[in-house]
């Protein structure tokens, strides 16, 4: 007992030490962000003389600046700087204090001394230029890096020198001080990029950026015995201003310099068919094709040149009755070429489409699928998707309780992942196509909670519109009619469909199924690839439904339009920040913003919200 009490004696003044020093620092604090610094430099001073850190030293001399105390300022400064010789930025500070005391010319003395001490070691010139920089010192921080340079010519402060130009809003010569570095560190490149895109606009080829960056890359790739890294570089610059015919010119100049592999040439190939530029995707799959049949990317270039041309159809939905045997022919072609069998899977998938939604032939898609099912090895996954695409293409033939067998078949087998999430939702739309609205709404609200986010929107979406419009027996027939039309919007029946739309509107004026039908018609035209007239049903939507519940998705299906069909970004944008703007809470929200920062050019930051 006695020797607890002992113990407990002896810490009594550590324990006092201690509450009474966080004390003062809470002290300190309060009184320095309050702007009451007389008071908090006696705390800071206190704190100081007990436990001299860089902290305690920093505040307190800030608050006898702040009192325009300089002689103890200078005191205090010259003891610090005389127990951390080493510290340079307590010596730029140093002379940052005579400049603030008024005494400009002890300033320049004591920051040219800095510069002609500094030693051949780069961490301490290197240390030193930012000292300056945080000080706004950027005429010294220039001298520093230009000593150090003359010191050290094996060590040219590239990274420091651009960092210094691009403070200084010089962008030309920050781009040279990089692509230089490059030509003894070529394997920085990434590293330079990210840095060039940080502080760079480059997605305008006509801006101040990119014509600087293009012009400088030219001129090194012209030099003899030029690096490759430099081609690289102009390549990635191309990219990033999706300019792939540029692209296209410089990775097949360097794949011939390189051996023909083609393999870079058709890497561009699917950059360029992920961006929808069908045309130098297709460039680059045909430059491959040209290299023989003996290059490793020759079959895949045949996949992917053919993935091209369905691609432009389904996107564009733009062809003449030529082009569409064309394309079927070049699918017969690589059939004969490469077989029929599970490595050919997604080429025998396309030609079936295009045979069904495209010629007007659903039968023999429909025959070419069965087939294709009999093929040995197929995974369970790959046979999943083939009935899912049977199923859809027997719902436009007709054979609506056919496809529902394939889609139960595939719920089934997948209940608990995407691919039966899908087939329950489509079988869904089965039983609301045919008025049986109940059943399909018991699976619809099954599919709400899908772990799928496009399925739930989905589900939930069709869900609402059978909710809202269907209860009461005056409009059964309307429900009925509209769940109609959409099966025949399905099977590509647009006069029978327009025809029951029209029928709605004169059976049940004011209906509340109005702003659903111009929708649909928008949608019926885009599946035509008539633009201008979707685009007008989309409008009207707006001008007579502005707060209707399909008003976000009428704004979204017209910023898609110009985005990717009519390729004109500003009309775009218009669209996308109405659905932010007047369509708070929209489900295409996340969506939304990341095409906009897109369209803009924007350094995405991740979990950045604003705009």
């Amino acid at each position: 007992m006695l020797l607890r009490l002992l113990l407990i004696l002896a810490f009594l003044p550590v324990f006092s030490l201690t509450a009474q020093s966080e004390t003062d620092i809470q002290l300190a604090q309060y009184y320095y962000s309050n702007g009451e610094f007389d008071k908090a430099a006696s705390y800071y001073e206190k704190l100081y003389s007990s436990s001299p850190t860089k902290v305690y030293f920093t505040r307190y001399y800030e608050c006898l600046m702040e009192m325009k105390d300089y002689k103890t300022a200078e005191k205090i400064l010259k003891k610090q700087v005389a127990a951390n010789k080493t510290d340079n930025e307590l010596k730029v500070m140093f002379g940052q204090f005579y400049e603030d005391a008024g005494d400009p010319q002890k300033a320049k003395k004591t920051w040219d001394e800095i510069i002609s001490d500094l030693p051949a070691n780069p961490s301490i010139i290197i240390n030193v230029y930012q000292a300056f920089v945080a000080r706004n010192k950027t005429d010294y921080a220039r001298f520093a890096l230009e000593r150090g340079r003359k010191l050290m010519p094996q060590y040219p402060f590239n990274f420091q020198f651009a960092d210094f130009y691009a403070l200084t809003g010089n962008k030309p010569e920050m781009i040279r001080e990089y692509l230089d570095y490059l030509e003894t560190q070529p394997t920085m490149y990434e590293s330079i990029q990210m840095a060039i895109n940080q502080r760079t606009d480059l997605s305008n080829s006509d801006g101040p950026d990119f014509i600087a960056l293009k012009e400088a890359l030219l001129t090194k790739i012209q030099k003899p015995g030029a690096q490759m890294v430099y081609s690289e570089m102009l390549i990635w610059l191309y990219i990033q201003n999706r300019n792939f015919g540029g692209a296209y010119t410089q990775v097949v100049a360097l794949d011939k310099k390189n051996g023909n592999s083609g393999m870079r040439v058709f890497d561009l190939g699917q950059i360029a068919l992920e961006n929808k530029d069908f045309e130098n995707a297709r460039k680059c799959f045909n430059y491959v094709l040209a290299l023989g049949a003996q290059n490793e990317n020759y079959l895949s270039a045949i996949k992917s040149l053919l993935n091209t041309r369905y691609q432009e159809i389904v996107t564009n939905r733009s062809y003449t009755t030529e082009e569409i045997k064309n394309a079927l022919s070049d699918y017969e072609n690589a059939f004969t070429q490469l077989g029929k069998s599970r490595s050919t899977l997604p080429i025998i998938t396309e030609y079936a489409h295009i045979q069904a939604y495209y010629a007007n032939n659903a039968a023999e898609a429909i025959k070419i699928l069965n087939e294709t099912l009999t093929y040995p090895g197929l995974t369970d996954i790959q046979r999943a998707s083939l009935k899912m695409k049977l199923a859809d293409i027997q719902v436009l033939d007709g054979d609506i309780w056919e496809a529902s067998l394939l889609y139960m078949q595939v719920d089934t087998d997948f209940k608990y992942e995407a691919i039966g999430n899908e087939a329950k939702f489509k079988n869904a739309r089965i039983f609301y196509y045919d008025g049986e609205f109940d059943f399909a709404q018991s699976q619809l609200n099954v599919l709400k909670e899908s772990t799928s986010k496009v399925i739930a929107n989905d589900a939930m979406q069709l869900s609402l519109l059978i909710t809202e419009n269907f209860g009461l027996d005056s409009n059964f027939q309307a429900m009925s009619w509209f769940a109609k039309a959409d099966l025949f919007i399905e099977q590509h029946k647009y006069d029978s469909a327009f025809q029951l739309f029209d029928s709605i509107h004169t059976n049940f004026q004011f209906h509340s199924l109005a702003d659903d039908i111009l929708y649909r018609k928008g949608q019926a035209m885009e599946i035509q690839g008539q633009w201008e007239k979707a685009m007008g049903y989309y409008d009207d939507l707006l001008k007579l439904y502005a707060t209707d519940i399909l008003a976000d998705d009428a704004l979204f299906r017209l910023g898609d339009i110009y985005e990717n069909v009519l390729k004109d970004k500003e009309k775009a944008l218009v669209n996308y920040r109405r659905i932010l703007i007047d369509q708070k809470g929209s489900l295409y929200s996340a969506e939304v913003r990341k095409r906009i920062r897109v369209l803009r050019g924007d350094k995405v930051v991740e979990g950045e919200e604003e705009l």
